[in-house]
């Protein structure tokens, strides 16, 4: 007799785990709703983002623009969760759980170096792997992988400090096609590099996220890589605004 409610029991938790999996797939990677951030306290305390809502859905091309010192570095490490805000709730619905807790589920491209100087360029791009539990002959074959997505494959075995800007950068980026997360988020990836050379990262991160069906967030000054993107947000005294995607502004136009 216990056949059928066990058969029933089952078909009840395959019912509600395909609910549960459709909810989040429609839910955004991200939801900020009042969000702030103020580092320190008292007459010295510093505001650097205050009163943010906002959501990033799936396949989203957002460019976060602004003057700097307008808390679009801070809101982009509250987006990644590497900083937390002090006021407001932010959470990850589509990501199921914080950032730190879903290892490879987010992406993160920063400004300056983050390359590890000790470490070859395969090893930087394999490490995120590791740290994630990759067995180490898988997470190097996808390191293999990457760096000859961006173009690379022949500087693996190459340290940081013989590598260009440009070549970092894109380094950054196959560590992030590596991990094939649902999120990417590049903070000024173009700030220190040549035309040419930033023209070649936006490509590339462009390319990354459509392969990936993964949202792009991309924090910048340069007005020419922010309209790369569909949709621009704009920071200005740790504000936020949201502007319409450009192809439907464009449509108004019309």
């Amino acid at each position: 007799m216990s056949g059928p409610k066990d058969t029933s029991d089952s078909t009840v938790a395959g019912a509600t785990a395909a609910v549960l999996d459709r909810q989040s797939a429609d839910a955004p990677l991200v939801r900020c709703e009042g969000v702030g951030r103020t580092y320190g306290t008292g007459p010295l305390a510093v505001v650097a983002a205050y009163d943010i809502t906002c959501e990033v859905p799936r396949s989203a091309r957002i460019a976060l623009t602004g003057p700097s010192g307008s808390g679009k570095s801070t809101l982009l490490h509250m987006l990644a969760g590497l900083e937390p805000p002090t006021v407001g709730r932010l959470s990850w619905p589509g990501l199921g759980g914080h950032p730190i807790d879903r290892p490879g589920r987010t992406g993160v491209i920063f400004q300056g170096p983050s390359l590890l100087p000790a470490l070859s360029v395969i090893e930087n791009v394999t490490l995120p792997l590791l740290l994630g539990d990759v067995e180490d002959a898988l997470a190097r074959s996808r390191a293999k992988d990457a760096l000859g997505r961006v173009g690379l494959a022949d500087l693996s075995a190459a340290l940081p400090e013989q590598l260009s800007g440009g070549q970092a950068q894109r380094v950054a980026v196959a560590r992030v096609l590596a991990s094939a997360p649902a999120l990417i988020l590049a903070d000024e990836p173009t700030g220190q590099l040549d035309h040419v050379a930033a023209s070649a990262v936006i490509d590339l991160l462009l390319l990354a996220s459509a392969e990936l069906d993964a949202a792009l967030v991309v924090a910048t000054h340069d007005p020419l890589i922010a309209e790369r993107l569909t949709e621009q947000w704009r920071m200005n005294d740790g504000t936020l605004r949201n502007q319409a995607a450009r192809d439907t502004l464009d449509g108004g136009r019309a």
